[in-house]
């Protein structure tokens, strides 16, 4: 008799239990190569804005390469598309270093419909170039050297000015806070002298898809 009535206290449980309900604000993906570094980063600023995760949702169980990343994109939408819950926006964040499906993985976003679904958020060479931002404004190119690659030579340079820094920190995001402002303004300015002189090593999109997050709670449903 105890054990019939745990078992129906635990089904009234399960049955009371409620999905976490999504604030009137879209619905957002964000699929990240890396499976810590991008993740925590993206994590912590929807922490920090106090952006609803039901909202929005951070994937980077997909591994390394571009396009990878935007094959799990594109499956992961059509999944809740198929549901009739479809992904208002699908991020995803991606590192160009010496990565050969680079090139593919934008092409493949750019014709997925509907439009303006899909949306990439590069960084050359790498996601570190970004955190670089936040301490100095800097164009001058990332090379590769025997067995370092442009993204190894972003990392070195960004360890100068935050020492302790590793790939998959936590806390990065929120450590940068104050300066990223700064970081914003640098990332345009660089994305915008790239785009004039045709040579984007270094460049970044990334204040594009912060800007979106920071934004988003004022975004009124359609």
């Amino acid at each position: 008799m105890g054990t019939d009535n745990l078992f129906h206290k635990r089904k009234a449980l399960r049955l009371g239990r409620s999905e976490p309900k999504r604030a009137p604000y879209d619905k957002v993906l964000i699929v990240c190569e890396g499976s810590k570094t991008e993740p925590n980063y993206f994590r912590e600023l929807i922490d920090h804005y106090e952006i609803n995760t039901a909202n929005v949702q951070v994937d980077g169980s997909c591994g390394s390469d571009p396009m990878s990343v935007a094959n799990h994109a594109i499956q992961l939408y059509r999944e809740e598309r198929d549901k009739g819950d479809p992904y208002d926006r699908v991020y995803c964040v991606i590192d160009r270093d010496a990565h050969p499906g680079f090139g593919e993985a934008l092409k493949k976003l750019e014709a997925q419909k509907p439009p303006k679904v899909f949306y990439a958020t590069v960084s050359i060479p790498c996601f570190e170039y970004w955190l670089l931002l936040h301490f100095d404004y800097t164009r001058a190119a990332f090379t590769s050297t025997g067995r370092v690659s442009m993204g190894d030579a972003a990392l070195v340079a960004l360890k100068t000015c935050l020492p302790k820094y590793e790939k998959g920190l936590v806390g990065t995001f929120s450590s940068l806070i104050g300066q990223l402002a700064f970081a914003k303004a640098n990332a345009k300015r660089g994305l915008e002298d790239a785009r004039k002189t045709a040579a984007d090593n270094p460049s970044t999109n990334v204040h594009e898809l912060v800007e979106y997050l920071q934004n988003i709670k004022g975004k009124k449903p359609e």
